[in-house]
């Protein structure tokens, strides 16, 4: 599917803000099940700069409780988190019972950024891909439920959004010095990302890719795929119908298409 098309089916604004409103109703029929139960739920957000991570969140945690819900945005690490195992600084961050947590980017950014600034050797790197699954699995079999999303977006869509992020005062906060190597980059980042997913997506931990050169169609799409895949009284599967075209899971041959096109 071109940018074009999906940018035509975009919902109108009236049309966006009652399915927004009405998946917020889910995610706080959700929360309190996960309150109720004591259960823990990791989402984890990776993808592109600009591909929309930041907006994604904002309109899931917007109506949740602040107690039972946090954010985790890691910044660079430290000489301490540097002289530790890999994965130690992302651990307190976990979700205990009756918690969401959502990983604004995570312990992959040792299969991307890291990878392609020069940031990690390449046997940090070849090590961090083998100790993912085994990491991964511990999670889900303490009973963490873990979702794993890739937000993908398209070079030229990339570009715009890096530009818009540079001349926006209400931005400048998002602006680093990895912008203006992003899309020269692009390739690097490209092949990175087909390693990390092609590496780590397991059964018990597995990726979907999400299209977002739309913002509004993959911000609901997001939101209906972690409802979607999750059990909850009061669950309304009539709202929760994924768009095929926009959240994929990897390994599919749509997936497999996509890339071979661009």
């Amino acid at each position: 599917m071109s940018k074009t098309k999906q940018r035509d089916e975009s919902p109108s604004p009236s049309e966006y803000k009652r399915t927004l409103y009405d998946l917020r109703v889910q995610l706080v029929k959700l929360q309190n099940q996960v309150i109720r139960k004591g259960l823990r739920i990791l989402v984890v957000l990776e993808g592109r700069d600009s591909a929309g991570k930041d907006g994604a969140i904002k309109r899931i945690v917007k109506n949740l409780s602040p107690r039972e819900t946090r954010v985790v945005a890691l910044g660079k690490p430290s000489s301490r988190d540097e002289s530790s195992w890999y994965f130690q600084r992302y651990v307190p961050h976990l979700p205990v019972g009756g918690e969401i947590v959502i990983f604004n980017r995570s312990w992959y950014n040792r299969a991307g950024v890291e990878v392609v600034m020069g940031f990690c050797t390449p046997a940090e790197h070849e090590s961090f891909m083998e100790d993912v699954p085994r990491f991964e699995q511990l999670l889900v079999r303490s009973g963490i439920l873990l979702r794993k999303y890739y937000l993908d977006i398209g070079k030229a869509e990339q570009k715009r959004r890096l530009a818009d992020r540079a001349r926006n005062p209400l931005k400048q906060w998002k602006v680093s010095p990895i912008d203006a190597v992003a899309v020269k980059n692009w390739e690097k980042y490209s092949e990175a990302r087909d390693e990390m997913l092609t590496r780590t997506h397991t059964e018990f931990a597995p990726w979907d890719v999400v299209r977002t050169d739309n913002k509004h169609v993959a911000r609901l799409n997001v939101i209906k795929a972690i409802l979607a895949s999750l059990d909850y009284k009061g669950k309304d599967e009539r709202l929760l119908v994924v768009d095929p075209a926009v959240v994929l899971r990897h390994g599919t041959q749509q997936v497999k298409e996509r890339r071979i096109a661009r």
